[in-house]
C-alpha cells in the first residue's frame, strides 16, 4: 500500500533524512521518500504489518508531526486547493521575527547603549540601579523566547533522540546564555545586599540577554526568507483539477441532460458541441470535428476526429459536433494520471542536501562537547564555578549559527531577485542550488522551442495565378473557418494587405477541406487527399510538397474546378533564438533531447534545423516523464523545459523543471524555474546564475564560520593563562553581528551579477527561415520546373564579398547566383529544390548575414 503524508516541525535536511531513517527501520515500510521542500512524504507499506496510525506514531516519536493526505475519488470531485503549508509557514515567520524584532529593538538599546554613549532612562542608569537594568533585559527577552519556542521543543526533541541539529544548538546556547542570565541577576541581587558594589557591576555586564534574544530573531528571519521561497509548491494540483470541466452533457433515454461530470457513467454517451471541454475519455461514435489536444500531447496542430477516434478529458473541441462513449471516467481519465503523476514525482524527489546542513552535522556535537569539556576542565583548576560557567556558555554564544542560518536563504533571495530581474522567476533555493549541476536539458518542441501556433512559411503559384491572387481566394475561403490553418492564413494574408472577396455557397468536406462560391467560380482549400477526390493533378508539385513536409510543414492546396491554383505551406516555426540556444547549452557541456508529441517526420526537421543530437517523437505524458525518470538511473542531472499540461509530470519529476512564462499555468506552478519572456537563452542565463550564487553561498558559509573557528578557542580560554585574554558577552555579540553582516555584505555582490550568454545578433534571422516566405514558382512545357529566390544580404562591402557570396551560393548544386553589391541582394535560380536553411547557412559560413529570403 502507498500512502501520502504531510509532515511538520522540518527544518532541514538533517530532519527528513532523520525521518527515512527512523521509518525505513520500522517492520513492514518497503520504501520511504520524505520532500523537505513539499513537506510531504510517501510510504509504501505492508499493511498487514502497519497501519497509517503506526506511521504517523513512528514520525511523532521521532520529534515531527505526520497527518495522511486523504486521496480524492476523481479530480473532478476535488475543486478546492489543498492548504498551501509553507505559505502558512511563510506567514507564521514573518510574524514570528516581526514581533521578536520589536522586542529585540529596546532590549539591544539597553544593553549594548552604553558602548556607544546613548542616554539610558534615569531609572536603568547608574549604579543603584543595576538591578533594574538586568531584570529589565531578562523580561524583554522573555517574549522573544516564547515566540521561537518552537526551537526549544524541536532542539531538545533532537537531542533528546540522539541526532541534534542546527535547532538544537540555538536551544542549548540561548537556554544556557538565559539560565546564566538568571543566576547575574541573583548574583547582582547578592552583590547589592552585601554592598559588593564590584559583583554586582560585574555580573551586569556580564548578561547574555541580548545575544540569545538576537540568535532567536536572525535565525527567524533566515527561516522565514526559507519558508517564503518554499511557499509556491502546491497550487499545481488545483489548477491541473480546474482544467477538467464540471459539467457534462450526456444523452439518456433519448433526452440531452447536463449533469455533475463525476455522475458520468462508463457507456454513457456524451455530446461534445464546438468551443466545449471534453469531460472524460472515451471514443467518438458519430460526428466529425478537430480538437486542440496541444495541452495534453503536444501536438501542435488540431487533431481530426471522427468515428473511432479516441478522445481525452480536457481536451477543446475547436468545431464540429461529436458524440463519443465513455471508456474512461475519474481516477482513470488521463487527466486524473498526470495529476496522479506530478503528486508522486513531486513528492518523490530525494531531497537536497544543504551544505549548511552537512557542515552542522558535525559542527553541533563538536560544540558541545568543546563547551563542556572547557566547562570541567577550568572547574578542575580551580577556577570558580562562575568563571568555569561563563567559559562553557561563551563557546556556545560564539557557536551559536546565526549567520550559519542566513547564508544560504540571503543569497538565495538576492539571487531570485536577480533572476527576476532577468525575467528567470526561480521559484525555491533547491532549484538555485542544483541548476548548476544540469549536465541533461530536456526540450519539449511545441511552445518551447518552436512558437507553439501554425504559421504560413510558404507560398507557391502556379502558372499565370499571382501570389495576391492566390492569398485573395485562400482569404475569401478560410474567411468562415474556425480552423486554426485557416486563423494562420488570414494572419498571414492580414501582413500582406489582401482582402477577401465576398463567398457564398461555403461547403465543409469532414478530412479533406473546404469549398465556396467566389464572385462566381468555385474555390477549394484542403489536403492532398481533397485534391484527388476533385481530380485535380499535383504532377511535378509532389516533390516540392514532399520537401515542405520533410521540413515539418503542411501544405494547403488551392484549386478552382479545373486546375490547381497554388500552395501555402503552414507550420510551428521555431523561436528565433532556439537554436543559439541550443548552441549555448552544448558548448556548455550539456546534452540536449527534445520530446515532442508531435509526429517523427516534423520533429526530425526541427531536429536537423536545430542540432539536436537525440529526438524522441510521439509521446504521451507519462512517457515524458518515464524518460526524464529514466535518464536520472543514468546518474544524470536533468532539468525539463516545457510549456504545456503535457509537461507537469516531467517537470515535477526532473531534477530541475523549467517552464516557459507563455505556457499554461500548470506547467508554471509545476516548474521550478519560469522564463517569463519564454526565451530558451534565459537557460543559459539561469545555469550561470545558479553557478554564482552557489559560489556565494560557500562564500557565506566560510564567513559564518570564520568568526566561530577563530572565536571558540578565545571563549574556551585557551589564551587566558598565557595573555589573559578571556571573550566577553560584548565580544560575543559583537562578533556573531559581524559574521552576519559579513554574509549579508557577500549577497548583495549577487546584484552585480551579468550573465556571460553569448550575445544575440540584431537579426536573429540569419540562422531561421524567414516566416513570410514567398516562393515563385513556373511550370514549364517540359514538365521541368524552376525557382526564382531573392535573398537580401547584409555586409558586403567591396567585389571580394561579392565574389565570395557567389561563390558560396553557386556551390550549392541546383542553384544559380547572382549577386548585386549595389543592392546588397542575390538572384537565386532553383533548378532543384533545395531548402532555405542550406541557402542561408551558406551565406552565414561565408561571414555575412542573411536579412530575407523571397
Amino acid at each position: 500500500m502507498k500512502e501520502t503524508f504531510d509532515v511538520t516541525g522540518m527544518t532541514c535536511s538533517a530532519c527528513s533524512a532523520h525521518i527515512e531513517k527512523s521509518l525505513a527501520k520500522a517492520p513492514g515500510v518497503e520504501k520511504v521518500a520524505v520532500n523537505l521542500l513539499a513537506n510531504r512524504m510517501i510510504v509504501e507499506f505492508d499493511q498487514t504489518k502497519l497501519t497509517v496510525q503506526d506511521i504517523s506514531r513512528l514520525v511523532d516519536d521521532s520529534g515531527y508531526g505526520a497527518t495522511p493526505v486523504s486521496q480524492p475519488k476523481s479530480a473532478a470531485k476535488t475543486t478546492a486547493p489543498r492548504e498551501n503549508v509553507m505559505q502558512k509557514e511563510a506567514e507564521e515567520k514573518r510574524k514570528q521575527f516581526w514581533y521578536s524584532l520589536l522586542f529585540l529593538l529596546p532590549l539591544f538599546y539597553i544593553s549594548m547603549g552604553s558602548m556607544f554613549d546613548f542616554p539610558l532612562p534615569s531609572w536603568l542608569a547608574g549604579m543603584h540601579n543595576v538591578l533594574p537594568f538586568a531584570f529589565t533585559q531578562f523580561l524583554l527577552t522573555l517574549p522573544i523566547v516564547y515566540l521561537n519556542r518552537n526551537y526549544f521543543q524541536t532542539g531538545f526533541r533532537s537531542l533528546w533522540k540522539r541526532s541534534p541539529n542546527m535547532d538544537s544548538l540555538i536551544a542549548v546556547g540561548t537556554t544556557a546564555a538565559l539560565l546564566y542570565g538568571i543566576y547575574a541577576i541573583y548574583q547582582i541581587g547578592y552583590g547589592l545586599g552585601a554592598n559588593n558594589h564590584q559583583l554586582a557591576m560585574g555580573f551586569a555586564m556580564d548578561l547574555y540577554f541580548e545575544s540569545a534574544a538576537t540568535i532567536l530573531t536572525l535565525i527567524t528571519l533566515g527561516k522565514y526568507l526559507e519558508a517564503k521561497s518554499k511557499s509556491r509548491t502546491s497550487e499545481a494540483i488545483a489548477k491541473l483539477i480546474d482544467l477538467a470541466p464540471k459539467t457534462a452533457l450526456v444523452l439518456r433515454e433519448g433526452l440531452e441532460l447536463e449533469i455533475p461530470v463525476e455522475d458520468v457513467v462508463l457507456g454513457d454517451t456524451v455530446i461534445l458541441r464546438p468551443g466545449q471541454s471534453v469531460p472524460v475519455d472515451g471514443v467518438v461514435l458519430n460526428g466529425h470535428s478537430s480538437i486542440d489536444e496541444a495541452a495534453l500531447t503536444g501536438e501542435s496542430m488540431p487533431v481530426e476526429k471522427s468515428e473511432g477516434d479516441k478522445v481525452i478529458a480536457a481536451t477543446v473541441n475547436k468545431s464540429g459536433y461529436l458524440q463519443f462513449r465513455a471508456t474512461r471516467i475519474g481516477d482513470d481519465t488521463t487527466l486524473a494520471q498526470i495529476i496522479r503523476l506530478v503528486e508522486e514525482a513531486a513528492s518523490s524527489k530525494a531531497p537536497i542536501s544543504q551544505l549548511a546542513d552537512k557542515i552542522s552535522a558535525i559542527f553541533v556535537p563538536t560544540v558541545m562537547v568543546i563547551s563542556v569539556v572547557a566547562t570541567i576542565v577550568w572547574l578542575l583548576l580551580g577556577y570558580p564555578f562562575d568563571f568555569a560557567l561563563s567559559i562553557g556558555i561563551a563557546v556556545l554564544v560564539i557557536s551559536c549559527p546565526c549567520a550559519l542560518g542566513l547564508a544560504t536563504p540571503v543569497a538565495i533571495m538576492v539571487g531570485t531577485g536577480k533572476g527576476a530581474e532577468n525575467g528567470i522567476l526561480i521559484k525555491s533555493a533547491e532549484a538555485l542550488e542544483i541548476t548548476h549541476t544540469v549536465n541533461t536539458v530536456i526540450l519539449d518542441k511545441t511552445g518551447t522551442v518552436t512558437e507553439g501556433k501554425p504559421q504560413i512559411t510558404d507560398l507557391i503559384t502556379l502558372g499565370s495565378t499571382s501570389s495576391q491572387e492566390l492569398l485573395q481566394m485562400a482569404a475569401s475561403l478560410e474567411e468562415k473557418s474556425e480552423h486554426p490553418l485557416a486563423t494562420a492564413v488570414m494572419d498571414y494574408v492580414k501582413q500582406q494587405g489582401v482582402a477577401p472577396l465576398p463567398s457564398d455557397q461555403f461547403e465543409a468536406t469532414a478530412g479533406q477541406g473546404i469549398s465556396a462560391t467566389v464572385e462566381g467560380r468555385r474555390i477549394h482549400g484542403g489536403n492532398q487527399r481533397m485534391m484527388q477526390a476533385l481530380g485535380i493533378e499535383i504532377g511535378s508539385l509532389q516533390q516540392i510538397t514532399d520537401t515542405l513536409a520533410d521540413q515539418g510543414k503542411t501544405p494547403l492546396y488551392f484549386a478552382d474546378d479545373t486546375q490547381l491554383l497554388g500552395i501555402l505551406a503552414a507550420a510551428d516555426v521555431v523561436k528565433p533564438t532556439s537554436k543559439e540556444a541550443i548552441a549555448a547549452l552544448k558548448a556548455l557541456g550539456i546534452d540536449v533531447v527534445m520530446l515532442t508529441g508531435d509526429n517523427q517526420k516534423t520533429a526530425r526537421a526541427i531536429q536537423k534545423q536545430m542540432g539536436i543530437d537525440r529526438v524522441v517523437a510521439e509521446v504521451l505524458p507519462q512517457d515524458k516523464e518515464a524518460e526524464v525518470r529514466k535518464l536520472q538511473e543514468q546518474g544524470r542531472i536533468v532539468a525539463m523545459i516545457g510549456d504545456g499540461i503535457n509537461d507537469a509530470p516531467a517537470l515535477a519529476r526532473a531534477n530541475v523543471g523549467i517552464a516557459i512564462g507563455a505556457g499554461t499555468d500548470v506547467a508554471i506552478e509545476s516548474a521550478d524555474i519560469v522564463l517569463m519572456k519564454s526565451d530558451l537563452m534565459d537557460v543559459v542565463t539561469a545555469l550561470n546564475l545558479s553557478k554564482a550564487v552557489i559560489r556565494n553561498i560557500r562564500q557565506n558559509l566560510f564567513w559564518a564560520f570564520f568568526y566561530n573557528i577563530l572565536g571558540i578557542p578565545l571563549a574556551a580560554g585557551v589564551f587566558y593563562s598565557l595573555l589573559g585574554w578571556k571573550l566577553s558577552p560584548m565580544f560575543a555579540a559583537a562578533a556573531m553581528s559581524l559574521s552576519s553582516v559579513s554574509v549579508v555584505t557577500n549577497a548583495l555582490r549577487l546584484k552585480l551579477f551579468h550573465s556571460p550568454a553569448p550575445q544575440r545578433s540584431q537579426n536573429s534571422a540569419t540562422t531561421t527561415p524567414s516566416r513570410e516566405v514567398t516562393t515563385s514558382h513556373i511550370q514549364k512545357e517540359k514538365g521541368e520546373f524552376e525557382m526564382t529566390k531573392i535573398m537580401n544580404i547584409e555586409g558586403m562591402t567591396c567585389m571580394h564579398c561579392q565574389k565570395r557570396v557567389e561563390k558560396a551560393l553557386n556551390a550549392i548544386e541546383g542553384v544559380s547566383a547572382k549577386v548585386d553589391l549595389a543592392t546588397n541582394s542575390a538572384t537565386l535560380t532553383l533548378t532543384k529544390p533545395v531548402a532555405d536553411e542550406v541557402l542561408i547557412q551558406a551565406v552565414v559560413d561565408a561571414g555575412y548575414e542573411v536579412t530575407s529570403l523571397k
